[in-house]
């Protein structure tokens, strides 16, 4: 693997390594870590690169590992950047025969996303996008339920994923985290719905199988100053007439990281949370509720294959972001042996993914522009 962002001072470089350490599948080789050449190379020392292989910019990265031979070059980047970074890398890199596995969403724009999609198809390379909660062995079986028709035909999901960390502006104190994801030029046309809105958009579609075609959506500005909406609230309309609410919040004081999902069928319906992702909620017309657990012989294939420790012992956000790297690397060795993948390890977020997200936060950006309009996703 090389490295495009996550350098010193950068939060989420620090957690893809972990998770594509956490399995033995994947060494980290190379890497072009900051805008900064100096501090690319001194961030590269620090994970003991060696130095000709830490690079200044991610232009110089491809060129040199593709001039490698074939043993001995990267064979994927890992794309950890703030969202406008997304785009030109993933598309150098698949132009010269390099694999992608980038953070979300795809790109800065819905147009950069339809792009890559076209050089994805065009190339044949493997493109993968971290949406990591759809990791969780819970959120497989969650999945599984809904395929398998356990809860009948779906009618209502609700999806929520409110944050605190943003009550203040604290963008304006020189934080780096609030400062680039509050900023236009660099998250994009949404700032609270492109950062975590599009992780309850996915996890809605990756767990009931059906696609959002269009919304109503009401956005705010609630901290003066600040140029993106920092709270959503979003109806949603479903494929087969399934409707729907997603909110999401970065004003919502005292709250963490609390997304959580009700699925609720003509049969039965489901509940997760990821503050408790070890346990999944399902509930039935004319039964107890029954709770389910991670690690159990009673879970679906997938769930089991998720999982790494007996019942009980505590697995969670480090481990559902490895799980997609583990797929991914999987879905790699099989192309370099030329042969047929697993198709468990084919569960992973793919561009299609990432197009979806785009066209997500567009539709909702219109519509709130609009006051709240029925608006369609145009992907």
């Amino acid at each position: 693997m090389g490295m495009v962002g996550g350098g010193r001072g950068a939060f989420i470089g620090a957690v893809h390594r972990i998770a594509a350490n956490i399995d033995g599948q994947i060494e980290l080789v190379c890497g072009a870590f900051s805008s900064d050449p100096g501090r690319s190379k001194e961030s590269g020392a620090d994970f003991y690169l060696p130095p000709n292989r830490c690079y200044g910019t991610f232009e110089e990265m491809i060129a040199a590992e593709k001039a490698l031979p074939a043993g001995e070059r990267m064979d994927f980047i890992s794309i950890v950047t703030p969202n406008h970074v997304h785009f030109p890398p993933a598309k150098l890199a698949l132009e010269n025969g390099f694999h992608v596995l980038s953070d979300k969403p795809a790109t800065f724009d819905l147009a950069e996303a339809k792009e890559l999609a076209g050089l994805v198809k065009k190339t044949g390379l493997l493109y993968g996008l971290t949406h990591n909660y759809t990791g969780y062995p819970l959120v497989k079986e969650a999945r599984d339920m809904v395929h398998t028709g356990k809860l009948g035909k779906i009618r209502k999901v609700v999806v929520e994923y409110p944050q605190g960390w943003l009550a203040t502006r604290l963008e304006a104190s020189g934080q780096k985290q609030a400062g680039w994801r509050t900023d236009p030029k660099r998250s994009g046309a949404a700032g609270c719905i492109g950062d975590i809105g599009t992780h309850a958009e996915n996890l809605a579609e990756y767990i009931t199988g059906l696609k959002i075609k269009e919304l109503a959506a009401d956005l705010t500005t609630f901290v003066e100053g600040r140029l993106l909406d920092d709270d959503g609230n979003v109806l949603l309309r479903f494929e087969g007439g399934a409707k729907g609410v997603l909110h999401a919040s970065q004003i919502s004081v005292g709250e963490e990281n609390n997304l959580n999902i009700r699925v609720y069928g003509e049969k039965g319906g489901l509940e997760w949370h990821q503050k408790e992702p070890n346990t999944l909620l399902v509930k039935w017309l004319d039964q107890p509720m029954q709770v389910y657990r991670t690690a159990n012989g009673y879970l679906s294939k997938a769930a089991a294959a998720a999982g790494r420790t007996p019942p009980a012992h505590p697995e969670g956000y480090l481990e559902a972001f490895a799980n997609i790297y583990r797929n991914f690397a999987a879905h790699i060795r099989a192309t370099l042996e030329n042969r047929q993948p697993d198709p468990l390890h084919l569960d992973y977020p793919k561009i299609e993914d990432g197009v979806r997200g785009m066209a997500f936060i567009e539709a909702v950006v219109r519509s709130g522009h609009n006051n709240a309009a029925w608006t369609p996703i145009e992907s």
